[in-house]
């Protein structure tokens, strides 16, 4: 695999297929090999009653379920190369620890595309084990698909006979507390790549006024603070703007919680894209609270760039 690779982690489930399917678009659309990805882990009692795709786990037989793992990557693969005649794709199966594997993977990739339930059953956690340690620890741009989504494709619905459909905006969730090259560099590059426009969503809070101030009252001080974000979300812009001219932006403020605007944002996307910060703790999901609340409730595509 070269950074210029696109991976995609099968495991037969519904939700990687959905990945495996973006992931391939994706590849397309980028002009990039496709490289599926299987993680077997070694076997014990309960690997061999899981719910593996292809493999006669009611046996309980060690090698029948090799055998059914061993069929998850090629089995994927195949199903790509008919859907996407021109589309290169590589197959891997690595023995090993998910986690560890993929994001072995990630170094070697200009995107890692996974599937994923959205929020389980224990409120707070994406369901699986895999998909938040991948997310968080990451050094290559993570995306997150789940099988179901709205407009899996990304796609508006044409409503006759004018030519390929448009693809629906590419989302940015920005902080302009700390913006960086690397997060606004892949959005503006995602919408590109689509011939979308690129949404940028930037949410602030009125700054919190401790006992009396006149000024509080006042619309105009609202309207002011309102003002001066736009302008710097403009300011933030203006270089990338210049970088991609082709890109149609549209810029939003947008006052109060980030994550539901940007959730709601996700209702009419083909990919919502956020940031994360680095942070060399081993431990832990260190992905921030608006990303961590976008990634279960997302309509779309969840794209998530590891940034200083």
């Amino acid at each position: 695999m070269s950074p210029s690779t696109v991976v995609a982690a099968v495991d037969g489930s519904a939700e990687s297929q959905a990945a495996a399917r973006w992931a391939a678009r994706e590849a397309l659309l980028r002009g990039l090999p496709l490289h599926v990805v299987h993680v077997r882990e070694e076997w014990t009692t309960g690997f061999a009653h899981a719910p593996f795709t292809g493999a006669d786990t009611a046996l309980g037989d060690a090698a029948a379920t090799r055998h059914g793992a061993e069929r998850v990557p090629r089995d994927a693969a195949d199903r790509l190369r008919e859907d996407h005649p021109g589309l290169r794709v590589g197959v891997e199966q690595v023995s090993g620890r998910p986690v560890e594997v993929l994001l072995a993977a990630a170094k070697k990739a200009e995107v890692l595309v996974l599937g994923s339930r959205g929020l389980g059953a224990v409120g707070g956690f994406l369901a699986g084990s895999v998909s938040m340690p991948v997310v968080a620890h990451a050094e290559r741009p993570v995306v997150v698909v789940r099988a179901g989504e709205r407009g899996e494709d990304g796609k508006r619905r044409a409503g006759g006979p004018t030519g390929p459909a448009p693809h629906l905006d590419v989302v940015l969730g920005l902080d302009l507390a700390g913006p960086c090259d690397e997060l606004i560099e892949y959005a503006f590059s995602a919408a590109a790549a689509r011939g979308a426009a690129l949404r940028v969503v930037h949410g602030w809070d009125a700054p919190v006024v401790s006992g009396y101030d006149p000024e509080a009252g006042d619309p105009g001080h609202a309207v002011a603070w309102g003002l001066r974000e736009a302008g710097a979300l403009g300011d933030a812009l203006r270089p990338w703007r210049g970088r991609f001219p082709d890109v149609g932006v549209k810029e939003q403020c947008v006052v109060g919680r980030a994550a539901d605007h940007l959730v709601d944002a996700s209702k009419d996307a083909s990919l919502m894209v956020l940031g994360r910060r680095v942070r060399r703790a081993a431990i832990g999901t260190h992905i921030g609270p608006v990303t961590h609340a976008v990634l279960h409730r997302a309509a779309a595509p969840v794209a998530v760039v590891p940034h200083p």
